[in-house]
C-alpha cells in the first residue's frame, strides 16, 4: 500500500481502458506507428550526418599544448580519453556530434574550455548555451580565468547585462571580434548573428527543448 497514491490531476479527466479493450488497442498501434516513425526519422538525420562535411580542424598548435599543461589538476584518465577522443572528431571533416556525461567535479568545463580553445586557435567562434543566467556568469568566470594568457576574446549574454552592452556584444559577434559567447536561450534570438561558428557546446543539453535545438542546427 505504501507504494499506491493518490492521482490528481484537476486540468484533464483520464479515460481509464479496460486491457484487452479495442481502445485500448488503437492506443498502442498509434504508439507504435509513432515509434516507427520517430525511428525512421533518426536513421534519415544519422544518415544525413554520416555523408555531411563539416570543417576539419588542424591538429593541435603550441598555445594548445601550453594551456593544456597549464591544467593545476591531475588529469584523470577519463579526461585524458575523452580530450583525445573530442580532438580526433574535431579534426575529422565528419560533423561532431558528442554527448559527454560525468558527476558534478569531473572536470567537464576544462574539457569544454580546451575543445573550445582549439576552435578559436582555427580562427573560428564558439557558442556555449547554458540554462540558467547563474551558470552563464559562473562559465564565463571560469574560461575568462582558464584562458586570461591567451589571445581570446570571451563575452556573456544574459536578461542581467544591460541593453547598451549586449547590442554591443551582438555587434562584435557578426564582425569576429568575440571568440567566445556564453549565455542563456537569448543566444537563439533572431538580432545573434555569428561570423563564423565552428563549435556549439550545449551544457545540460537535455534542459533545452527540441525547438531550440533545431534552430541552433
Amino acid at each position: 500500500l505504501h507504494k499506491i497514491s493518490k492521482y490528481k490531476d484537476g486540468e484533464h479527466i483520464i479515460k481509464l481502458d479496460k486491457i484487452g479493450a479495442p481502445r485500448w488497442k488503437k492506443l498502442k498501434e498509434k504508439i507504435r506507428e509513432k515509434i516507427k516513425t520517430l525511428a525512421f526519422d533518426l536513421i534519415k538525420l544519422y544518415a544525413k550526418r554520416k555523408i555531411s562535411k563539416g570543417f576539419a580542424f588542424s591538429k593541435d598548435s603550441y598555445l594548445q599544448t601550453e594551456l593544456e599543461a597549464s591544467f593545476i589538476f591531475q588529469e584523470t584518465p577519463d579526461q585524458i580519453r575523452i580530450t583525445t577522443e573530442i580532438k580526433s572528431d574535431m579534426e575529422s571533416d565528419a560533423p561532431m556530434d558528442r554527448l559527454i556525461c560525468g558527476d558534478v567535479g569531473f572536470g567537464k568545463t576544462e574539457l569544454a574550455i580546451r575543445a573550445a580553445f582549439k576552435a578559436v586557435a582555427d580562427n573560428k567562434q564558439v557558442a556555449v548555451l547554458v540554462p540558467t543566467t547563474i551558470l552563464a556568469l559562473q562559465h564565463y568566470n571560469t574560461f575568462k580565468k582558464r584562458l586570461q594568457s591567451f589571445p581570446c576574446e570571451i563575452k556573456y549574454l544574459n536578461r542581467f547585462i544591460s541593453k547598451k552592452e549586449a547590442h554591443n556584444t551582438i555587434a562584435n559577434l557578426k564582425n569576429g571580434t568575440t571568440d567566445i559567447i556564453i549565455g542563456t536561450h537569448r543566444l537563439v534570438s533572431e538580432d545573434v548573428v555569428f561570423k563564423d561558428l565552428g563549435l556549439l557546446i550545449i551544457d545540460e543539453e537535455q534542459k533545452f527543448g527540441v525547438s531550440v535545438k533545431d534552430k541552433l542546427k
